[in-house]
């Protein structure tokens, strides 16, 4: 997702700067043109008051901070902004951000054309960057790349709604994000210093957000990142497709994938150390990444051979439907046919970006987080209809139940104080308290199979808190940078927790909350090379691509025999093997790779459901076939559209089956949870799946 990566020396990207267009009716900005600059159309429009409509500022000498375990960090702002946005005017130098619940248009322009990309602006020195709240929810405003030596930078705000401001002076490149929904994007360049003939620059030096990790935890710095590397052009073709809703892949279409739809047949340099190679924009993107180009067409839809038990939930959180102005919707498949069965939209509570899911014990209700909003919704999961829509708090993330007791813990995502999980009595009956959990801002939690520990990742101090039930309280372990999700081997005795922005899965002792050891998903026990894009695995295979970076879900199987984790940068899917650690198989996913969750098999076994918010298909992936996770492979791919015979209370209109992010394979059958499964589910499963450690 992002351009610049691994080297020696910081890149620099020109882009032609005549394929950049307005004129004097195009009030809201300028648009992409094929061929060029039509004749006769000027640069710059002055009776509409526009400045220069350039993708990218000219400006050369931008310092890049040199970064070791960023590199995920590195490439994510780099490629936001190319991928960022159609290039609006400033209006008498100010810029306007529309901070939204849209899906791919999150930090949207003000008065930017709906078509196309929404998310940078080109403005002049001195110009007033405004933020303003048009989402249910709290949002930071977080400066993630800046101009090195920027006035008024770094820039970041406390998780909230309303507006916020800052004047930008220095000319260069500005990236904006939020640290709750990190995939959320808005960038400024300042064009201070005209235009070369022919080129614009994005320069060489920039400074990259250096988080609040103590050095002892992610020392950002000693590693510098180059524009001609398999990482940088890998990672920004991946945001140029994350930013563009008709990029994503649409397997319900029969038209052919295009990855690169409305990307402007330009040309674009970038730098091998201080050598520049150009080459046309589509070309770069597809072809200078040295281990695989991007396929020519979508991967075949098939269903699994073996049927599984039960059925899948999906969050399709971006589908739009016509009664409701907010995205998402909650997509059942089933386990038998492979065919989506059901689809709940709540139009009725205008449910806005469903994004994680569990159930109760007796697997008839859903417990639904809606993390653009404050709201916990409970339906009936046999008839889609609405129970109860419960305000617990700012950015709702996970929800799970504890063992025995049926309570609900809800993570709150967007509250600062420490009190940001949400305990709910049994079927969600009501809120009995908030648990201190020494930091705020927790995502995905998991809770320990006999219901005295809960694992929260808390994203906005680097660290875990470990939280004993029994003694109502917790200890606080370090982590490595911006933790997100946490998986738990099925004794409970170890956590496994995914650090988004350095690639990196820390290892958690529960009983003693101590630190054990580190994985490091980019390099994961490989030889792998940013620049070159050589892997060589222990038994000499060499894959086709990174192992993983910006890792999120990472549940552990049931049984305990593998852990699978989703990579959303890298669009890859790494098996490791909890016995020792290592990272045993990497599988290909799609763009924006996201949810994780185990469900059983038909006579014996597990599936892993991988879900991907830039697609509308489910991965199923058979993780540890005869017991070995080093032969896991992809088995099946389902897609989330709506299907003839598929029972919906709304009509899809938008982003058909995309968003994917939770999952929730019924019935649950993690330790601890299949024992207390009714007998009719029990009696659908084998043995050794109704107790998995015996």
């Amino acid at each position: 997702m992002c351009g610049c990566v691994a080297g020696d020396h910081l890149c620099g990207l020109s882009v032609s700067k005549r394929a950049f267009a307005g004129g004097a009716q195009a009030h809201v900005g300028y648009m992409w043109l094929p061929q060029g600059l039509p004749s006769g159309v000027p640069e710059v429009s002055t009776d509409a008051g526009y400045v220069r409509a350039e993708y990218l500022s000219r400006r050369k000498g931008l310092e890049m901070q040199k970064v070791s375990r960023g590199i995920g960090l590195i490439l994510l702002a780099v490629g936001i902004v190319l991928g960022g946005g159609t290039a609006a005017q400033a209006d008498n130098q100010k810029v306007t951000f529309e901070i939204t619940d849209e899906p791919g248009a999150w930090f949207r322009i003000a008065g930017a054309p709906i078509n196309g990309l929404q998310s940078l602006a080109i403005a002049t020195p001195g110009t007033e960057v405004v933020f303003t709240g048009k989402s249910n929810t709290v949002h930071t405003r977080t400066s993630l790349l800046w101009p090195t030596g920027a006035t008024n930078m770094p820039f970041d705000t406390e998780p909230r709604k309303g507006s916020d401001s800052l004047v930008l002076h220095t000319p260069g490149l500005y990236v904006f994000t939020c640290k709750i929904h990190p995939y959320m994007f808005g960038a400024v360049i300042i064009d201070g210093n005209g235009l070369d003939d022919g080129t614009l620059e994005l320069g060489k030096t920039l400074t990259l957000v250096n988080t609040t990790a103590p050095a002892s935890i992610s020392p950002l710095s000693g590693f510098t990142l180059q524009t001609y590397s398999d990482l940088a052009v890998r990672l920004l073709r991946t945001f140029f497709i994350a930013t563009g809703p008709q990029r994503w892949i649409d397997y319900s279409s029969p038209a052919q994938w295009d990855p690169f739809k409305d990307l402007p047949d330009i040309n674009v340099t970038v730098y091998n150390g201080d050598v520049p190679v150009t080459a046309p924009l589509k070309f770069a993107l597809n072809n200078l990444v040295k281990l695989s180009p991007l396929p020519a067409d979508k991967a075949a839809l098939v269903p699994p051979g073996t049927p599984a038990v039960g059925e899948i939930w999906v969050d399709t959180q971006f589908e739009k439907t016509s009664g409701k102005n907010k995205p998402g919707t909650a997509t059942a498949i089933s386990g038998q046919t492979w065919q989506p069965t059901r689809k709940v939209a709540l139009p009725q509570i205008n449910m806005n970006n469903p994004h994680n899911m569990w159930t109760d014990k007796n697997q008839n209700l859903i417990y639904q987080t809606q993390w653009f909003d404050s709201k916990l919704t409970v339906f009936n999961r046999t008839t889609g209809k609405v129970l109860n829509n419960i305000t617990v708090g700012e950015s709702p993330a996970h929800v799970m139940t504890q063992v025995g007791s049926d309570k609900l813990h809800v993570t709150l995502n967007g509250a600062a104080d420490t009190k940001s999980v949400v305990e709910l009595s049994a079927n969600a009956g009501g809120i009995l308290r908030k648990i201190d959990i020494g930091e705020g801002n927790p995502h995905a939690h998991w809770m320990s199979h006999d219901g005295n520990v809960m694992v929260t990742p808390n994203p906005f101090t680097h660290d875990s808190t470990v939280y004993n039930f029994p003694n109502n309280g917790g200890k606080l372990v370090g982590t490595n940078v911006l933790p997100i999700a946490v998986g738990m081997t099925p004794d409970s005795t170890t956590a496994y927790v995914a650090n988004l922005l350095d690639s990196t899965i820390t290892v958690i002792d529960v009983n003693s909350q101590q630190k054990t050891a580190t994985i490091d998903l980019l390099k994961a026990g490989t030889n792998y090379d940013p620049i070159g894009g050589i892997i060589t695995l222990p038994d000499g295979v060499t894959p086709k691509g990174p192992v993983g970076a910006l890792p999120i879900q990472t549940p552990v199987a049931p049984d305990g025999k593998s852990m699978v984790t989703a990579n959303t940068l890298s669009g890859t899917i790494t098996i490791v093997n909890p016995a020792t650690n290592e990272v045993v198989k990497m599988l290909p996913c799609d763009p924006g790779c996201h949810g994780v969750q185990y469900g059983a098999k038909q006579g014996g076994g597990y599936y892993a459901y991988v879900s991907s918010k830039f697609s509308n298909a489910l991965i199923v992936v058979d993780p540890a076939p005869n017991g070995d996770p080093a032969q896991a492979a992809i088995v099946g791919r389902i897609l989330l559209t709506s299907a003839e015979g598929t029972v919906s209370d709304d009509t899809v209109t938008g982003n058909p089956g995309m968003g994917g992010q939770g999952i929730l394979p019924i019935p649950v059958v993690y330790n601890g949870w299949v024992q207390q499964l009714p007998q009719a589910w029990k009696d659908q499963l084998t043995t050794k799946q109704q107790n998995p450690l015996q």
